[in-house]
């Protein structure tokens, strides 16, 4: 059978560390978070940053992670079957559109962004792969939301709570529900600063796979009214094609 190794999993638990911290730590902060000594975390900090992992902040020298271990999980997902099919729908709704495009999946209480393609104006929305953003205040999470049956769509609403982002936001769940079956019925999901101010986006949800999906195109209220229904058709459009190749 084989064996731990126990320096492997040392190095897992730091970065898991950081991730939850979510600021600088020093040598005494992880060894105190992994109940190990002083030396052992300074040996390992030490060894990951001459890997390029992590730094060391010049003036209060402490450690925080580098960008190198997101590269390399993004190079590993460009080959992943959901990633490539989301990637050519963003890659061509924006073409299509213009706009910035994003495709998001569910993650526990959220959507979790697995890709985008920047639009072409000046002015435009952008996310970036990787980032999770709020169910409640996104057209993504919304279209996410609405393909739930009712009572995973109320339990994901309750996972935690609703944050006032915008004075637009919705935040009381039982309204939030009552908002995504109303935009359920007509096939696609909107916000209107609800996220962001100044910011209008449409979602249409999808499956790839097992994967409850999302397809969004987003950007400033105007030109987003002014576009409404061809951006929608094109939605609908890169959508159905997918679908109808998934089940080819």
């Amino acid at each position: 059978m084989p064996a731990d190794v126990p320096a492997c999993a040392r190095t897992l638990a730091v970065l898991e560390v950081f991730a939850r911290e979510k600021r600088e730590l020093s040598v005494s902060d992880v060894a105190r978070f992994l109940d190990l000594a002083d030396s052992s975390c300074s040996d390992l900090l030490h060894t990951m940053m001459k890997a390029g992992y992590v730094v060391r902040t010049a003036k209060t020298r402490r450690f925080y992670p580098t960008g190198k271990l997101y590269s390399i999980a993004l190079d590993i997902s460009r080959n992943d079957p959901l990633y490539m099919a989301s990637m050519e729908m963003v890659e061509l709704l924006s073409e299509k559109t213009g706009e910035s495009a994003f495709c998001a999946v569910l993650d526990d209480g959220a959507v979790k962004v697995l890709a985008t393609a920047e639009g072409k104006h000046h002015l435009r929305y952008v996310l970036r792969t990787g980032e999770r953003i709020a169910l409640h205040a996104s057209a993504l999470g919304k279209a996410v939301l609405g393909s739930l049956d009712d009572e995973e769509m109320r339990r994901q609403l309750r996972l935690k709570p609703l944050r006032k982002v915008t004075p637009e936001t919705i935040v009381d769940p039982n309204v939030l529900e009552e908002n995504v079956k109303g935009q359920r019925e007509r096939g696609w999901y909107s916000v209107q600063e609800e996220g962001n101010d100044g910011v209008l986006a449409f979602g249409i949800p999808l499956q790839i796979g097992d994967a409850k999906v999302a397809l969004s195109i987003a950007g400033p209220v105007e030109r987003m009214r002014k576009n409404q229904e061809a951006y929608l058709n094109e939605m609908k459009q890169i959508a159905a094609a997918s679908n109808a190749e998934k089940t080819a």
